[in-house]
């Protein structure tokens, strides 16, 4: 197997920031023949409903069904494979979701309001949303992680019916995936996935409910589609390549290290491992660490691949510096693998999720942590934050003017309303002001 070297910038270098934006640079456009394709998958669900989606599962996914109500998973196929996974397994699964409602529970809004001298109340009524879609991937891997984080803040935030969908290729039910929905409670699923599952939940077919929303992650044409029925349907985000950001001070066990950047390499070649330190000494044992460790990997290929195509380590001043790299990078996960990661968090400002200290390795948080991995990519984290319990709930503006309050407000919007054309705006306040 042929050595790997990682790319090596340094801030002080002249080219620093030109580097950076190419390293940086994924195309999260799909092309031209990936959206026909999606637009007219969406179309024929939209136009045929259930015949388009039976039609397009036995196609893409090697299946051979004749309804929908075969794809339908019931609840007792949930149930079942609860029971049948091992012991280690459920128990895992079960120890993940706890501490998600624990964490997500801090999460949850609650409608307010107050009352003004004169009696005009003013407040935010805040509702969940009826029904979310939840898309888990499936066929190469399975991830009932998914299933966790993103079900478990639409129940605390009290949505009231979660619709699973699933690609089955070869009609291969995934036993962990279809434990998790029964453990956290999603209240039908279908094995069906790509863009034709999410058109089936974005305008609903005669068998799959029409959601409100639609979340989870998926290849491109998930992606694609999730954008393009945008306004129908609300979504979580459109994501792009895993990515995590290492910030050491050259202290931390660099095969700690070495494996840190790895977990993200492992996903898929576009995803994006990046290691910032003020140790140059330190950047080479961690060179050494992964051209150790890389030959013993199960997915040697994939972490070389994404290594060497978006993979750097960066050599910066100090800490400080560091930060300002941080926050343009924005990264999905950031990892402060330094002696005082509270005084570092004080300017970090764009991150998804940070882990914080050595001992803190980001895997955790894809699992069992607490805190969701939904998490923002491609520098969108600079306006973005984690899927949370707030993603399903909506607010509601509260006004309920006393006949003091009318009379007091009417003038000011009467002056507005008038200054912009708009009489009858004007009018209607008017006939509210006290003579």
């Amino acid at each position: 197997m042929t050595s790997l070297t990682v790319k090596r910038l340094g801030t002080q270098d002249e080219n620093f920031w030109s580097e950076m934006d190419q390293l940086l640079a994924w195309d999260s456009v799909s092309d031209d023949q990936v959206s026909g394709a999606v637009k007219e998958i969406l179309t024929n669900v939209r136009r045929r409903g259930d015949e388009a989606v039976v039609g397009y599962t036995n196609k893409f996914d090697r299946m051979s069904v004749e309804s929908m109500a075969v794809l339908e998973i019931s609840q007792e196929s949930m149930k079942e494979a609860l029971q049948r996974i091992p012991e280690d397994e459920r128990k895992a699964l079960e120890f993940s979701t706890q501490r998600l409602f624990d964490y997500h529970e801090h999460q949850r809004a609650e409608s307010w309001s107050y009352t003004e001298a004169d009696g005009t109340m003013l407040g935010q009524k805040v509702t969940a949303l009826d029904k979310v879609g939840l898309y888990v991937p499936g066929g190469k891997a399975s991830y009932p992680s998914s299933v966790l984080m993103n079900a478990v803040p639409a129940k605390v935030a009290g949505v009231r019916e979660i619709i699973m969908v699933v690609p089955t290729p070869d009609g291969e039910l995934n036993d962990m995936v279809l434990a998790a929905a029964a453990i956290v409670g999603v209240d039908r699923a279908f094995a069906i996935g790509g863009a034709q599952a999410v058109a089936a939940l974005a305008y609903g077919t005669e068998t799959v409910p029409q959601v409100d929303k639609i979340v989870g992650p998926g290849n491109i044409y998930v992606a694609t589609a999730k954008g393009m029925v945008f306004g129908t349907v609300g979504i979580d985000m459109i994501a792009g390549p895993s990515e995590i950001l290492v910030v050491c001070d050259g202290e931390t066990n660099p095969d700690w290290v070495a494996m840190d950047l790895f977990s993200q390499a492992e996903h898929d070649e576009d995803a994006q491992s990046v290691l910032l330190s003020p140790d140059a000494e330190f950047l080479d044992k961690v060179q050494a660490s992964i051209d150790k460790l890389l030959p013993e990997m199960e997915r040697s290929e994939l972490i070389r691949k994404s290594l060497g195509a978006r993979g750097a380590l960066i050599h910066c001043q100090d800490l400080n510096e560091a930060a300002k790299v941080v926050n343009y990078i924005a990264p999905e996960h950031l990892e402060l693998s330094v002696g005082d990661p509270d005084e570092l968090l004080e300017n970090i400002r764009h991150a998804g999720a940070v882990f914080m200290g050595r001992y803190t390795a980001e895997a955790v948080g894809d699992y069992c942590a607490g805190p969701n991995h939904v998490l923002p990519t491609s520098r969108t984290a600079r306006f973005s934050s984690p899927l949370g319990v707030y993603d399903f709930q909506k607010r509601s503006s509260l006004i309920m003017c006393s006949e003091a309050g009318a009379s007091f407000l009417g003038g000011y919007a009467s002056t507005l309303a008038r200054g912009e054309g708009l009489t009858a705006h004007a009018r209607s306040a008017e006939y509210r002001i006290k003579k």
